[in-house]
């Protein structure tokens, strides 16, 4: 846990740099205006669609029915849904594009102040890290949509989109924090020997999602811990070797 701190306090030092605080914004921002413009052009339609898929599947229906739900309520309780749907929508995008465009840049940036005398052994791709991305969107997605009924079970609205948002930043943000300056055969032993503590990185960014204000840039915020905590166990790795 401590590591884990560590790499989320030296993520907060690097923001005072202004090329990096600039990648803590804009991929959030991006994010949002997409899902805006999308739901203003959709919102009635898609909201149809779930109200019918409510009504027609059996489970769905069985809770309005459980909730005594009016036509009234379920037009109402679809419209919620489709508001909630929009919240991993947009941090999943805005985590997608820090991945693939901001957090290489953000990467370069932190190692040439904070690890200067890291080795980059470039073992990383560009088709695997887009693949993380996507592979920890869908999941992300998916989980969000198949869990929102155990939202109605006290305490499960948090605790679910915590462990859900800390596997979308695991999955998505490990691989990359690595690939510039770790060999393909020290991604992956990082990526085993470090998957808890990595997960670990992922919750603290899943609970900083309920924190306002903070959860706008939290996507980037996420990334920066990831890459010191990647580099940072790296150069460790590296001085115990000579030894």
């Amino acid at each position: 846990m401590n590591e884990v701190m560590t790499a989320y306090g030296r993520a907060l030092r690097s923001l005072l740099q202004p090329a990096i605080f600039w990648h803590l914004l804009w991929p959030t921002a991006l994010s949002i205006i997409i899902w805006i413009v999308v739901a203003w052009l959709s919102w009635d339609t898609v909201g149809i669609g779930i109200e019918r898929l409510f009504n027609e599947v059996a489970w769905l229906n069985w809770i309005l029915l459980r909730w005594e739900a009016s036509s009234l309520a379920a037009t109402i309780f679809a419209k919620v849904v489709l508001g909630l749907l929009l919240i991993p929508l947009i941090y999943s995008t805005a985590m997608f594009i820090v991945a693939v465009f901001a957090l290489p840049l953000m990467l370069e940036r932190v190692a040439a102040k904070d690890y200067p005398e890291l080795e980059q052994r470039r073992g990383g791709t560009l088709a695997d890290s887009i693949g993380n991305a996507l592979l920890a969107t869908a999941v992300f997605l998916v989980g969000w949509v198949v869990t929102l009924p155990l939202w109605l079970i006290p305490g499960m609205a948090i605790i679910l989109p915590v462990l859900l948002s800390a596997y979308l930043n695991y999955r998505g943000y490990s691989y990359d924090a690595l690939s510039l300056h770790g060999d393909a055969d020290e991604i992956r032993r990082t990526l085993v020997r470090e998957r808890g503590q990595l997960y670990l990185t992922g919750i603290v960014a899943g609970l900083l999602v309920y924190v306002p204000v903070i959860n706008l840039v939290t996507p980037a915020y996420a990334g920066l811990a990831f890459i010191h905590y990647g580099l940072e166990t790296l150069r460790r790795e590296r001085h115990a070797a000579k030894q």
